[in-house]
């Protein structure tokens, strides 16, 4: 049996290829920017952490990943912090998470982190408050299932209703989250 130099190599060949598709395969990471509105306000929901109040946002928006909508509870601090980053009273988050549902019904999973990177900022001279959340990635559900990193929820809130003692009830909510995504599969029959 006569063996060609051309028989040899097409198995070596055939594997490099696979290799190389293989490897391409893997998703790469995903530059985020994605807007938003919505509204925020107290929750019902009792997180359960000494001086803080529950908060939740309810946003939806368009972006890189496609259509969504985020919803996050959270405890935010009762008492004041210094910060060297906002102009006004800074009451940083103390805990919580969120899901972000995206229009192929995908679910990203997120915690907030603690601490004078993530909370808000209220200047009680323009009534606003301006809003940075940092939304740690913990997986998710479908195209999401293996993804990781960290996003940036920065927002501008204004009140729109107050309740008896004067306490904002209700604030609009626009903004962005930006960041970037690793673990990203295909999106599946997206419109």
């Amino acid at each position: 049996m006569k063996t060609t130099m051309a028989s040899t190599l097409l198995p070596i060949a055939a594997v490099l290829t696979l290799g190389v598709a293989t490897a391409s395969a893997q998703p790469t990471p995903v530059n985020v920017n994605m807007s938003f509105s919505g509204n925020g306000g107290a929750t019902a929901i009792d997180l359960k952490q000494p001086n803080s109040n529950n908060v939740e946002e309810n946003v939806a928006g368009n972006g890189t990943l496609g259509q969504f909508t985020f919803r996050d509870i959270r405890a935010a601090a009762t008492s004041p912090e210094a910060s060297s980053t906002c102009s006004g009273v800074f009451f940083p988050t103390v805990a919580g998470g969120g899901v972000l549902r995206f229009q192929d019904g995908s679910l990203l999973k997120v915690n907030l982190e603690q601490g004078s990177g993530s909370g808000d900022c209220i200047d009680f001279v323009h009534m606003m408050a301006h809003c940075t959340l940092i939304l740690d990635i913990k997986g998710g559900t479908g195209r999401f299932q293996n993804a990781s990193g960290v996003l940036t929820y920065a927002e501008t809130a204004t009140p729109v209703l107050f309740d008896f003692l004067g306490h904002v009830a209700l604030t609009t909510e626009a903004g962005e989250i930006t960041g970037t995504i690793a673990g990203v599969g295909r999106e599946e029959g997206r419109q």
